[in-house]
C-alpha cells in the first residue's frame, strides 16, 4: 500500500515501538544526561563541505552544551569528491571545529566515497586500519569495512566478538542490513555474509548510513538496527514504508544522539534545524 504524502509525514514522527518480549524494547525518552554513562553522537554521509554539513555540525555543537558527548561515530562517505589535504581541512575539520578544539574524538567507518587511504587520516582515528575495535567504559564499538567484506575481516570480525567482555556491542559501517529507502536500500548480500556473526557475536546495535535518510528499523533477530546516512547528504522523500520501518525522517539533514547507561541505550535523531524527529530507550535483553 502506498502511503499519501500526510501519512508518510506522519509516519516519520512515529518513536513508539510495540513488540515482543524477546527483542529490545524502545519507547519514546529524553536523554537523561546521567553522570557515568557513555554519550556519543552519530553522524553519516557528511563529508560535503557544503552549508548542510555546516548546520548538522553547529546543532552538534549546541547539543553538546547540555549533553556533554566526547565521541562522534561516523558511518563512511567522510568525505566526498576529491581528497586531497585540503579537502580534509574544508569538509572535516572546518565543520566540526569547536568540536575538535574541545577534544571530541571522531571515529571513522570506509564508505564508497572514501579513499582508502583516508584510514590513515589523524582526525578519523582508524589508525590507519579499515576495520577495528574500541571501547568505552561497558560499550564495546567494532567498525566495519562492509566495502570489502573478505574472509579475513569476516574471521576478524568473529573473533572480536567473541572475546570482547563488554556488555554492549555495537557494530557500525556505511551499507545498511536493513533499510526502507528507494535509492539503495537493504544490501542482502551483506546481511548474508554478517549477521550470523552479528547474531552469535551478541551484537545489540548497529548503525549504517549509504541511504540519505534517518531511519529506525524494528529489531531484526533480536537487533536494533539504525540508518543515519544524512548526516550532509539528503535524499528528500526516499523512504518508502514497510513492516519493518518503527520511525523515519527524510524531509532534512540529521545526526543522532546516543547515551547508554546501564542496561539502558536512549538516542534522539535531531535534525538540521534542531527538531528531535525521533527518540527511545532501548533496553538491553542479555544473550542466551
Amino acid at each position: 500500500m502506498t502511503l499519501s504524502r500526510p501519512q508518510r509525514l506522519a509516519a516519520s514522527l512515529i518513536a513508539l515501538l510495540v513488540i515482543g518480549a524477546s527483542a529490545p524494547v524502545a519507547q519514546r525518552a529524553a536523554l537523561p544526561g546521567r553522570a557515568n554513562s557513555v554519550k556519543f553522537a552519530v553522524i553519516g554521509d557528511n563529508g560535503t563541505g557544503d552549508r548542510p554539513e555546516f548546520d548538522i555540525a553547529q546543532q552538534m555543537t549546541s547539543a553538546r552544551a547540555r549533553f556533554p558527548f566526547e565521541l562522534v561515530i561516523m558511518l563512511g562517505d567522510n568525505m566526498y569528491g576529491r581528497q586531497q589535504p585540503q579537502d580534509f581541512v574544508d569538509k572535516f575539520e572546518r565543520p566540526y571545529a569547536a568540536l575538535l578544539q574541545a577534544g571530541v574524538s571522531f571515529h571513522a567507518a570506509l564508505g564508497n566515497h572514501d579513499d582508502p587511504g583516508s584510514v590513515s587520516y589523524k582526525g578519523f582515528n582508524m589508525g590507519g586500519q579499515r576495520y577495528y575495535s574500541f571501547a568505552r567504559k561497558h560499550v564495546r564499538f567494532i567498525v566495519v569495512d562492509s566495502n570489502q567484506l573478505d574472509p579475513r575481516q569476516r574471521a576478524w570480525i568473529d573473533g572480536t566478538l567473541q572475546q570482547a567482555e563488554e556488555p554492549w556491542k555495537i557494530c557500525y559501517f556505511h551499507h545498511p542490513l536493513y533499510s526502507d529507502a528507494g535509492r539503495h536500500g537493504s544490501d542482502v548480500s551483506l546481511r548474508v555474509a554478517l549477521e550470523p556473526l552479528l547474531t552469535k557475536g551478541g551484537v545489540n546495535v548497529v548503525f549504517a548510513g549509504h541511504d540519505h535518510v534517518y531511519e529506525r528499523l524494528t529489531p531484526q533477530k533480536g537487533i536494533a538496527h539504525f540508518v543515519a546516512g544524512s548526516g550532509g547528504q539528503l535524499r528528500r522523500g526516499d523512504i518508502h514504508p514497510s513492516a519493518m520501518t518503527a520511525a523515519f525522517y527524510d524531509q532534512d539533514q540529521a545526526f543522532m544522539l546516543v547515551e547508554i547507561d546501564n542496561d539502558q541505550m536512549f538516542f534522539q535523531a535531531v535534525s538540521r534545524t534542531g527538531a528531535i524527529v525521533d527518540s527511545g530507550v532501548i533496553e538491553r535483553i542479555p544473550k542466551t
